[in-house]
């Protein structure tokens, strides 16, 4: 029995070794493509005249232009809050220019803004528009190069503005749009029939993005193009679409873009209305999300809206769940990638944050929060120690059996079971707690990886940012050529000694190779999680040491030396 539990940890370590190794610990769930089986003639209709496209195309054949050129080249309405600033081009009414004023790209005291959308013509383009779409060639509707004409200076949560655009046929395209404090923009899209005749317009929106490499490495966060349609997630991987490519989907609610690790732009669609969201690959290393709503009738002498929402900001995990609340918006949390242990990793974030918000440092607050998961194991831990404890007690008699019945496993595993029973030991009380741990383990590493909150936050010492390794590497105290993979921080060297001291207080194996293999344990997860978060290694060491606490007077408590 002893060999199956010792065959059980091992297996168990070694699991998750592979999985940290091959970062595959969170399987994505497949994405749930749905059919179009409505009639498809009024959609194919629609779609031969984009004209979007023909300006996209365009852009993409024209020469490269600096993000400052493009940004002098048209006339701009100014974007301004206390989280975001940049522009509009009034020529397509493009967002084209957006910076988050709160984060920046490295820590570094001058560290430039992110930027987060940047004009077409530029190195990496990445932008977002919106308008109308006419199955009747002889109407102008506005594309990229309608100029569009705006009263106001700046758009700011206290001041709206309102874009005209008229075809000279009788239709004036009228825009309304609002900013909140943070990172959400309302657009109202209004159209004037000054005509004697009914004017049928399809409304659409897309956002369209050039990325340096198709080819992300694998990462635990979903990194591509998202969204929540028909109440499913959607998450499509930028290698996974050809060029002229596109996945195809009827909604009636949801919300589509893009997303990175710490950053999305989204528009998110009038849940009334039924909507043709496609996700596709325009060129090499260009993708475009769009959608084209249901046709709407304008009649003579009157006006018609439609209502769309753009988030394009910092993944903040409490401000999307109040947009998500307070705008009915389906799963906007999932803009965050909570992965498969979403009950666990979104709680452990809100706990984390509370404790941020009492201390005052993410460092002391990830401490805190493993010194509570102890607590909160500390009753089923104390009966793993107890078993260990009297596991290790019986050591002697337990190689006197293996010794005696060496050549009968039958009578040796007879002779066991009975030294169990004597003795009241429960060999399989030492696993839940290991069970129980991995969860805790794998939704805690996710959190670090995905809460922006996380990201560039400092501790003590060294560490300035909990979301990234430790930089207190080997090669930079000892001045040693150290080969990247072995080159790891103090904490990580720390956390390999706590958890080789907790080991050697557990029952050693009677099999020479199982002892061999956990005494490369420790090594093993010294240098793998050397890359890994420092907040993470933080987490662990503490857990190991307060382990060693309780697993030690737990050992005084039942005579073992």
């Amino acid at each position: 029995m002893q060999e199956d539990i010792k065959r059980l940890y091992l297996t168990l370590l070694v699991a998750m070794v592979a999985l940290f190794l091959f970062n595959k610990i969170f399987p994505k769930p497949v994405v749930q493509e749905t059919e179009d089986k409505s009639s498809g003639a009024v959609v194919e209709k629609v779609e031969a005249p984009l004209k979007q496209d023909e300006a996209k195309i365009e852009d993409l054949a024209a020469p490269m232009i600096s993000v400052d050129k493009a940004l002098d080249a048209d006339a701009r309405l100014v974007i301004e809050n206390d989280d975001i600033r940049g522009s509009l081009r009034l020529k397509g009414a493009r967002f084209d220019s957006l910076y988050l004023k709160k984060y920046k790209q490295t820590l570094e005291a001058d560290s430039p803004e992110i930027e987060l959308l940047t004009p077409a013509k530029t190195e990496m383009p990445y932008y977002t528009e919106m308008g109308w779409i006419s199955t009747n060639p002889q109407i102008k509707v506005p594309d990229a190069h309608s100029v569009w004409t705006v009263q106001q200076a700046k758009l700011t949560p206290d001041s709206p503005v309102t874009l005209e655009w008229s075809n000279g046929q009788g239709l004036k395209f009228i825009r309304r749009i609002s900013l909140d404090k943070n990172y959400l923009f309302k657009i109202q899209q209004s159209v004037e029939n000054n005509t004697n005749q009914d004017v049928v317009l399809y409304p659409y929106a897309l956002i369209n993005r050039k990325v340096a490499t198709t080819d992300l490495p694998s990462s635990v966060v979903h990194e591509g193009m998202l969204g929540v349609l028909d109440d499913n997630l959607q998450e499509i991987k930028y290698k996974d679409l050809k060029e002229n490519e596109a996945k195809s989907f009827k909604t009636e609610d949801g919300w589509a873009g893009f997303s990175d690790r710490y950053w999305i732009t989204a528009f998110i669609l009038n849940n009334e209305q039924s909507h043709k969201v496609k996700y596709k690959k325009t060129a090499e290393n260009t993708f475009q999300v769009d959608y084209i709503g249901e046709a709407l009738t304008i009649q003579p002498k009157s006006c018609l809206s439609n209502d769309i929402m753009l988030f394009a900001g910092a993944k903040e995990i409490k401000l999307l769940d109040s947009y998500k609340k307070n705008y009915n918006i389906p799963k906007f949390d999932l803009a965050v990638d909570f992965g498969w242990y979403y009950f666990l990793t979104k709680p452990f974030f809100y706990i984390l944050d509370t404790l941020y918000n009492f201390i005052g440092n993410m460092g002391w607050a990830i401490l805190l929060f493993a010194a509570l998961l102890r607590l909160l194991m500390f009753p089923m831990a104390n009966k793993s120690f107890e078993s260990m404890s009297k596991m290790k007690k019986v050591q002697p008699k337990m190689q006197a059996l293996q010794e005696t019945y060496k050549d009968d496993k039958v009578a040796l595993q007879k002779a066991t079971m009975d030294l169990y029973r004597k003795e009241k030991i429960n060999p399989a009380a030492g696993c839940l707690p290991m069970l129980i741990q991995i969860p805790v383990f794998f939704s805690l590493y996710k959190v670090l990886n995905i809460a922006i909150e996380i990201r560039h936050a400092p501790f003590i010492g060294w560490i300035k940012d909990l979301s990234a390794p430790d930089p207190l590497v080997i090669s930079q105290w000892s001045h040693l050529p150290v080969p990247g993979l072995l080159d790891i921080g103090v904490w990580p060297i720390i956390m390999g000694i706590t958890m080789y001291l907790q080991q050697k207080l557990n029952p050693a194996p009677t099999s020479k190779d199982q002892a061999r293999a956990f005494m490369l344990l420790p090594l093993i997860f010294t240098f793998m999680l050397g890359h890994f978060a420092s907040g993470l290694v933080i987490y662990w060491t503490l857990s190991n040491i307060l382990a060693l606490i309780q697993q030690k007077v737990i050992m005084a408590k039942n005579g073992v030396k």
